[in-house]
């Protein structure tokens, strides 16, 4: 814990030097920039052995709220707790590209060049300084192959410190401003939550209609699809007695 209070120490240091305004999330849907055009090196890349059973679990889980606590104490201290937010969205979508997670999953990627690449995304994406400093104590320490686990456990302390409950909504395609804002009024009075954040999902597979998902750990469930429908539709009909010619 020594390393990860100095890594905080850190973190502080980075957004006292250099302090970010606070912008709305909705600053978080600006495009990010592609694998292709970050210019990952053209290099053969494996990924590193996850933690295996309940014991690596929990030592993930450890890991990754720890750090993600360190980091919602520093944005609440300075007052970036909604600019972070939107950082840690865009720094979830570029993650979820296989090959960005391989190139900095890959222990034979030396430090420097990760650091290099996060560079290139942090001045394409307008990161704020302590969450590119974050990201690179990740990278220091071979911790930013857990990075999807940090910042669902960012969600939830931010969720926490500002009451806030997050709805995740998935739809076919997305969904107007008043739609959303309807349906975070819709689980604002279901919840009691002082605010409600609208995480937007897309999912062919759904055919029309969306979901919503909210509630402690998405305990809560509404179905709103064609799909549903139409399995529901097609569990009431019994063909098992038809024979095709």
């Amino acid at each position: 814990m020594a390393t990860l209070r100095s890594s905080t120490a850190g973190l502080r240091a980075s957004a006292a030097s250099s302090p970010a305004a606070s912008v709305p999330v909705s600053s978080s849907l600006l495009r990010l920039p592609s694998a292709r055009r970050l210019r990952l090196p053209s290099l053969k890349l494996s990924r590193s052995r996850p933690h295996r059973g309940a014991a690596g679990a929990a030592m993930m889980d450890t890991a990754s709220s720890s750090y993600a606590n360190a980091l919602a104490e520093v944005a609440k201290s300075n007052g970036t707790l909604e600019a972070t937010v939107a950082d840690m969205e865009k720094v979830d979508r570029l993650f979820a590209d296989p090959a960005v997670q391989s190139f900095f999953a890959n222990p034979t990627v030396s430090p420097e060049k990760k650091r290099e690449i996060l560079a290139e995304i942090s001045g394409s994406s307008e990161l704020q300084p302590h969450t590119v400093n974050f990201l690179n104590i990740l990278v220091d320490m071979s911790r930013i192959d857990i990075i999807a686990e940090i910042v669902k456990e960012f969600d939830a302390c931010y969720n926490h410190i500002t009451g806030t409950e997050l709805a995740v909504v998935t739809s076919v395609v997305d969904m107007g401003e008043d739609d959303v804002a309807q349906i975070a009024q819709t689980v604002k009075r279901l919840t009691g939550a002082k605010k409600v954040r609208i995480k937007a999902v897309l999912d062919p597979s759904l055919i029309a209609g969306f979901t919503i998902r909210y509630g402690s750990s998405g305990s809560k469930f509404i179905d709103m699809s064609v799909k549903k429908q139409l399995d529901e539709i097609g569990s009431q009909l019994d063909f098992s007695s038809i024979t095709l010619a």
